[in-house]
């Protein structure tokens, strides 16, 4: 009995010039852009290219540690790299090239003189944290996608800013590609999956969970304001009245339900604050663990500039959270959607939140392209 040999794995190209004498393919050519250290969350991309271009595409993947994007007393040095098992990875999940330059090819010379600025953009949240960290992407990103010449860009929406600022660049800069944004991967506790969840002991990871836990805390108060509404809308204001019949007859819970039911017919809506103060709690519990967490930000943004969403908000917005435990630092997020109050035709009232627990983590399922320009919402 004979086997068939196993299939090819990607060319590997270390060179520009080797990337420019690439023969193309008749279908379209996708990029996955990596720093290398790739774990499910990279195969899962790759995956979405390689459904998306078919058998007549091509996918590259880069893998480059990407030095202007790291600021002082950031892990540029001990960052793992790890080519031999990325090549493995990529060609398993579908990758036809792996383009893994050294920095003197990326950067004949040094340093770039002229450099890609984010603006507004790049100064929020992230960019505040790490200053001219989204200049140092927006720069690797578009050499890179000079360098590949793609017809499509996959990118995880687990770095949503960076998705949404490299979207706005493709945009105002008339980049001739899609991007396209591919879901988080989570692992089994929820811990979104990254390449610096290695360095975390295990103590330090049972603290990082509160990122997840928070942003699934702030889903569900979100879910369960929505249902009490619907309630309140199909029950109307005499609920209240039903709650002191109940009472007086001793149905303590039930009349505390109708009382609930009732202050949510009649409550100014407070979707955005719910949110936010269901998530902080989880972190502020999250602060007194051993180890603790240490919280640098929790931001409920608008995804089409990364401001701030009012109370008043209606339309999708982003959850985004970053903290360091330890000498680790991670970010994660989640999508909610703000709706109105079931019967009211305004911008305000109920928010519901998209399910971290079944879209986000379903691989290789795009969920929004930005070829006109990242999502935008009402204010």
């Amino acid at each position: 009995m004979t086997t068939s040999p196993p299939p090819p794995g990607p060319r590997l190209l270390h060179t520009a010039a080797a990337l420019r004498d690439l023969p193309r393919r008749t279908g379209a050519r996708a990029v996955v852009m990596t720093m290398g250290a790739l774990h499910e969350g990279h195969a899962t991309l790759v995956r979405a290219a390689r459904a998306r271009v078919g058998p007549q595409g091509q996918v590259v993947v880069t893998v480059f540690v990407n030095p202007l994007q790291f600021g002082a007393g950031e892990d540029l040095d001990r960052y793992p790299r790890t080519l031999d098992a990325d090549v493995v990875l990529a060609a398993e999940a579908g990758a036809d090239v792996v383009f893994a330059p050294s920095a003197d090819e990326v950067y004949p010379g040094g340093e770039p003189q002229i450099r890609i600025a984010a603006g507004p953009m790049g100064t929020l949240l992230e960019g505040a944290s790490r200053p001219g960290h989204f200049d140092g992407v927006l720069t690797v990103v578009a050499k890179l996608l000079h360098l590949t010449a793609p017809d499509i860009a996959f990118f995880g929406q687990k770095d949503a800013q960076q998705l949404a600022v490299i979207s706005r660049m493709a945009t105002d800069l008339n980049f001739p590609v899609e991007i396209v944004g591919v879901p988080t991967v989570r692992e089994d506790d929820g811990l979104a999956l990254s390449s610096r969840n290695r360095y975390l002991s295990a103590p330090e990871r049972r603290t990082a969970l509160a990122l997840s836990a928070a942003l699934y805390a702030a889903r569900d108060r979100l879910a369960a304001e929505e249902a009490l509404r619907a309630r309140a809308a199909s029950v109307g204001h005499p609920a209240q009245d039903r709650a002191a019949a109940l009472a007086a007859l001793g149905e303590d819970r039930a009349a505390a339900d109708a009382h609930a039911v009732a202050c949510a017919a009649a409550g100014p809506p407070h979707g955005p604050s719910v949110a936010r103060a269901a998530a902080q709690a989880v972190l502020t519990d999250a602060a007194h663990l051993d180890p603790p967490l240490h919280l640098d930000y929790l931001a409920l943004v608008d995804p089409s500039d990364f401001t701030e969403v009012p109370d008043t908000y209606e339309g999708e917005a982003i959850l985004a959270v970053a903290a360091k435990v330890g000498t680790t630092r991670l970010i994660d997020n989640i999508r909610l959607v703000f709706r109105p109050a079931p019967g009211t035709g305004t911008a305000t009232a109920v928010a519901t939140a998209s399910a971290p627990d079944t879209a986000e983590t379903t691989p290789g399922t795009p969920t929004s392209t930005t070829p006109q320009g990242p999502l935008g919402a009402h204010r």
